[in-house]
């Protein structure tokens, strides 16, 4: 029987609370169960492509057919060739699941026009046997994800994604109660095979906006205990897909379950894949797969797949009689197009290449084993019209322009937590001295954008932005409305808080603490970039002495930051509402705060126009004035 092979019996017995119980289970074994046919998966899956649904460009290093590298731009993504991946690669594959470990949504003018509709479209032409929830699923409360559901799930006799997640639960009014599971099983041969949802808990609870009575329970306790009901159920081989983080999956996960087989991970962008991606201009940060043991010594595999519609990861998995993974490899498929320019650096990558170089540029992309040739699938490109038609109308109006290269920076420094992955300017910005010493001038000026916006409606002294609230950088160029929107694509507003010194003080350390990850802090995204106000951050001090030195902006001069003075500061509601563990502001009486109404993506909108051309911000103005770590 399933439940008695040598990976699980251990873990079962454990699990049995009565020897009636065990009896029962005895009686229904059988040497045919104990022994089900070796079977192969294929598993094709993504994760976080937060609304990003069209082709991007990349650059990368390849060689021309003298031999000579080059720097390369082509086009990369799109959820086209996502779909035309997925079809492809299941036509000559066995035993397909597809699936999706979360953050489909918020990212892109698409999120903002249709309020995750494009997203439902697009993928219901690949239609996943199941994907998790990621915390920014909840972006929009319960009540956005219940509409996205509906989207996703509106044509049963087409397509029907079950939505998983293990630790999460609502109350019975929640709008999406009833309307996800813990996991769920598909058949292969006639064997099941469990899938749990399992979604980060602190980051979720304090990153996004679910309803107050939804709860998010620890992630490897639900796990477990979905294993373990699944494993009463006979079931011997299990896929988790996760939306907690590679390092999460692989310190923390993987290895303190019993019973798991395959972890299908997301949250963090993880590029994983061999070495050679290095020579492409590409760093992965493990091997795909990564290989472990579970808590019982068993194998597990370990995937995941990128950001933004960039990456199909392709995973075989063979089981052995007993259900236990015999072997499992496979590959990210970056996913790009035959399209090629050329030029000797990163950011003159103009030229259009000859034939002959083509041919050579499509043939080291073919023989990498990693890069994937696809052409976008036409079904998929049809179902996004509709929806690309209304965003290109809209965000492709200019509102004005950049004289410098905005660089996305989340916290200063160059240790672990600055986040240089998420800058697409690359080197522009990651050797950029003023943004190692201060952080991101792209996050300065949106601060910068509140202040302004919060003195002109009503008055403000000091605007606080979350580091992580600001989600790209701002290339030198023109700057359209579709740009301000993918700049800050959260469903904000702008919200006057009246407080005490002492509090903005306590706020700011707050900021600081979260982003370290202390007291279920929800990193990097956390660190405070203020405007009108600065300070000193020494992360190496203990909590309450990391930020000191603090001044105010009064007539345009720089003074000292009285800490029983009472403030007007102006923030966004997320983090108003205590998003990131801000939680001085969450303790604040409701009198303290007005909302203005103000939306926080056109408040910046109206600061690019009437600031055009933007420049960067003046470095007496940064928040952070010097940075220790």
């Amino acid at each position: 029987m399933k439940l008695f092979n040598t990976k699980r019996r251990t873990h079962f017995i454990t699990s049995v609370l009565s020897a009636s119980l065990l009896s029962i289970a005895l009686t229904g074994c059988s040497s045919s169960e104990d022994n089900t046919p070796p079977i192969s998966l294929t598993l094709l899956h993504i994760n976080d492509h937060h609304s990003r649904l069209d082709e991007e460009s990349t650059t990368l290093q390849l060689p021309n057919a003298a031999g000579a590298t080059k720097f390369v731009a082509m086009p990369m993504g799109g959820f086209a060739r996502v779909a035309a991946a997925m079809s492809e690669e299941a036509s000559k594959s066995t035993n397909v699941i597809k699936l999706h470990a979360g953050d489909a949504l918020t990212g892109d003018l698409y999120f903002t026009q249709s309020e995750g509709e494009a997203d439902a479209a697009v993928m219901n032409t690949v239609c996943f046997d199941a994907m998790t929830f990621g915390n920014h699923e909840f972006d929009t409360g319960d009540a956005g994800l219940s509409k996205f559901i509906g989207f996703l799930n509106k044509d049963p006799q087409k397509c029907q994604t079950p939505l998983l997640s293990s630790n999460v639960s609502t109350s019975n009014t929640s709008p999406i109660a009833g309307k996800f599971q813990p996991y769920t099983t598909v058949t292969r041969e006639g064997q099941k095979i469990g899938i749990v949802g399992v979604t980060i808990a602190n980051k979720t609870k304090n990153a996004s906006r679910p309803d107050v009575t939804t709860l998010f329970s620890d992630e490897v306790i639900s796990t477990q205990k979905a294993i373990d009901q699944l494993v009463s159920e006979g079931v011997n081989k299990i896929i988790v897909v996760s939306h907690v983080g590679y390092e999460f999956d692989i310190t923390k996960l993987a290895p303190k379950l019993k019973g798991v087989d395959v972890v299908v991970g997301g949250d963090s962008h993880s590029l994983l894949g061999p070495d050679s991606l290095k020579t492409f201009g590409l760093t992965p940060e493990g091997a795909y797969p990564t290989r472990l043991t579970d808590l019982n010594g068993q194998p597990v595999c370990v995937v995941q797949a990128w950001q933004y519609s960039y990456v199909v990861g392709k995973l075989k998995v063979d089981f052995d009689s007993k259900g236990n993974v015999s072997a499992c490899n496979g590959a990210p498929m970056v996913l790009v197009g035959d399209t090629f320019k050329e030029g000797n650096t990163a950011t003159t990558a103009t030229t259009v290449v000859t034939a002959t170089d083509a041919e050579a540029y499509k043939k080291a992309l073919n023989d990498s084993g990693v890069f994937r040739l696809t052409t976008p699938l036409a079904a998929t490109v049809t179902a996004l019209k509709p929806f690309s038609d209304a965003k290109v109308a809209l965000g492709s109006v200019l509102v004005g322009k950049s004289s410098d290269n905005l660089c996305l920076r989340r916290v200063p420094g160059i240790g672990s937590k600055s986040d240089t992955t998420r800058s697409k300017l690359g080197d522009i910005c990651n050797k950029d001295p003023d943004v190692i010493a201060r952080g991101g001038n792209i996050q300065q000026l949106v601060a910068q954008a509140y202040l302004l916006q919060g003195q002109t409606f009503g008055g403000a002294d000091i605007a606080l932005q979350n580091a992580g609230g600001v989600r790209i950088d701002i290339a030198a160029g023109d700057i359209s409305v579709g740009k301000v929107y993918e700049l800050l694509p959260f469903k904000n507003v702008l919200v006057r808080v009246s407080m005490t010194g002492q509090q903005v003080k306590d706020t700011v350390e707050e900021g600081i603490d979260s982003m370290l990850g202390n007291n279920g802090g929800t990193g990097s995204g956390a660190y405070p970039y203020t405007a009108g106000l600065r300070f000193d951050v020494d992360i190496t001090k203990a909590k309450g002495a990391r930020a000191t030195n603090f001044e105010i902006q009064s007539n345009g001069q720089w003074i000292s930051f009285d800490t029983s003075k009472t403030y007007k500061v102006i923030t966004n509601d997320f983090v108003s509402g205590g998003g990131d563990n801000y939680l001085t502001l969450k303790g604040l009486d409701k009198g303290l705060k007005e909302n203005t109404f103000l939306d926080y993506a056109d408040s910046f909108l109206q600061y690019v126009k009437k600031n055009t051309p933007l420049t960067k911000p003046a470095l007496s103005t940064y928040s952070t004035k010097t940075y220790r770590e």
